[in-house]
């Protein structure tokens, strides 16, 4: 299992309608999630207030899609994720999901 210095960054979040999304994210660690071909960002909370830390720390925390070639045991591998509006009805998606 990673430590928290070994769970890749969210580099950048370009979802505008997340409270977490203020200058970057503000979650100390998001969950990638979702079914049907998306990675969906499930901390995202689409709400008006802002909340988080004070600082941009933002990691990920777990990710439950197995399908992708950066998940080793639940835990995403990848240097770093990008974090963006998804499409359909897919708020936030994990832009840096790759089907394995």
């Amino acid at each position: 299992m990673s430590t928290t210095t070994e769970m890749p960054a969210v580099s950048e979040c370009t979802v505008t309608g997340c409270s977490y999304n203020h200058d970057g994210c503000h979650a100390f660690a998001i969950t990638v999630s979702g079914v049907d071909g998306a990675a969906d960002c499930g901390t995202f909370i689409p709400l008006a207030r802002k909340g988080g830390l004070p600082k941009v720390v933002a990691q990920v925390g777990a990710c439950s899609r197995t399908d992708c070639v950066h998940n080793s045991e639940l835990e995403c591998t990848a240097s770093g994720v990008r974090v963006g509006p998804g499409q359909g009805d897919h708020a936030a998606n994990c832009l840096t999901y790759t089907p394995a």
